[in-house]
């Protein structure tokens, strides 16, 4: 009798229990909706060993910089009828601007600068062979740039901005070193600007904040990125900015460029697409270390190349090329460069000459950590007091 009062309470608790359907089950080993190797897993492997030799001692760190979530900075979008109480709130949450806050120290760089030689520097070759070789860049910076961040080893995060009465957002986030490009371009009053790869629209953006340019020219090959730029100005932009004729947005092959309007620029931003490494070790979507993509992937020197020679032959004699990256990669960042500049002297005659960096990224030395000098260029390098980047630049002046 007792036995058969377990076997009832036993089945009343049984039917109280949800079970999966059986055509729902899913055995792991059947499964085939996951990768046995994630393509995160494949880019971490493929940076140690990379990285590994690149870096040194220093991949370490990097590494797990990296693979933590990266700060961000607030640019300040001066088209908002609140920039002013922006500035204010961002300056109430412990947030400082990091150009201005480097004033003080630009204006001491370049006193130091001053005092040295202006003669030009002569270059042996289609490129520099040596550090003496490169053309020193004096640091100047456009005072209508203002981007927030939060100090050294401060983790806080911005709030998501607000719209205005006008339904203007008062600031963009983005990575703070990807305005080093924009900054080091150095865009001056009625300069034409070429933005050759703009999207996500961050940089394009902040070029727009400089108020400087006479024309820009906004190009990104991928219909689907266009979009995305276009989406970044009406949430930020009046239309009547950049909808006259001073602004122009296309969707055309950037390697086309050099052919299509070759010695027209002042000033070219060519920002490459990449392995973007940080997103490759985060984000399985999209990855370009997907094994479906890895013809792209190994092709990427070749059209990073191809995108900056266009920018060379697009801007005209005197002008300013800014090559920039978010990847640690040599092969990606100086090789391309140095391969650059090569084929535009064998092909096209056109002497470039790499630019020293040096002076300007000094005034970020409290913001950034750079990387011990590379060959060609410099690089912002991940770190967890300071988890900005990677992020590289290199300057070139078109000689003739």
């Amino acid at each position: 009798m007792a036995a058969r009062i377990n076997t009832r309470i036993l089945f009343r608790n049984l039917k109280s229990i949800s079970l999966i359907p059986r055509r729902n089950r899913v055995k792991t080993k059947w499964a085939t909706t996951q990768p046995k190797f994630p393509s995160t897993r494949l880019a971490l492997e493929n940076f140690d060993v990379n990285y590994g030799t690149q870096l040194g001692d220093l991949w370490p760190s990097v590494r797990v910089a990296m693979l933590c979530e990266r700060k961000y900075g607030a640019l300040v979008n001066n088209f908002s009828a609140a920039a002013e109480e922006v500035m204010e709130e961002l300056q109430s949450q412990g947030a400082m601007d990091f150009i201005c806050s480097d004033v003080l120290q630009r204006d001491e760089v370049q006193g130091t600068t001053e005092e040295q030689d202006d003669k030009p520097l002569s270059v042996n070759g289609p490129f520099p062979t040596s550090e003496t070789e490169e053309e020193t860049v004096r640091p100047g910076l456009s005072p209508n740039i203002k981007c927030f961040v939060f100090p050294k080893s401060d983790i806080s995060r911005f709030k998501p901005a607000r719209p205005d009465s006008n339904r203007t957002l008062g600031y963009y986030l983005m990575d703070a070193a990807s305005l080093l490009p924009v900054l080091a371009l150095d865009v001056q009053e009625g300069h034409t600007v070429l933005d050759l790869c703009a999207a996500p629209g961050g940089k394009t953006l902040a070029l727009l904040q400089t108020q400087a340019f006479g024309y820009l020219a906004v190009n990104d090959s991928s219909v689907s990125r266009k979009a995305r730029v276009l989406q970044v100005l009406q949430n930020y932009v009046p239309r009547e900015y950049w909808s006259d004729d001073r602004v122009r947005i296309t969707s055309l092959d950037g390697r086309k460029w050099g052919e299509l309007e070759s010695d027209t620029f002042d000033r070219v931003l060519v920002d490459v697409p990449c392995t973007t490494d940080r997103h490759s070790l985060l984000e399985a979507d999209n990855s370009i270390f997907n094994r479906s993509r890895n013809k792209e992937r190994q092709m990427l020197p070749l059209l990073q190349t191809e995108l900056l020679v266009a920018g060379l032959q697009a801007v005209q004699p005197g002008g300013d090329v800014l090559y920039s990256t978010c990847t640690l990669s040599q092969l990606q960042n100086e090789y391309v460069v140095e391969r650059a500049m090569q084929v535009v002297q064998e092909e096209f005659g056109i002497t470039a000459q790499v630019q020293d960096l040096g002076p300007f990224t000094q005034l970020f030395g409290d913001t950034f950590r750079f990387a011990p000098k590379p060959r060609f260029g410099e690089l912002v390098l991940p770190h967890l007091t300071a988890n900005f980047g990677p992020i590289y630049l290199c300057k070139l002046r078109r000689v003739h």
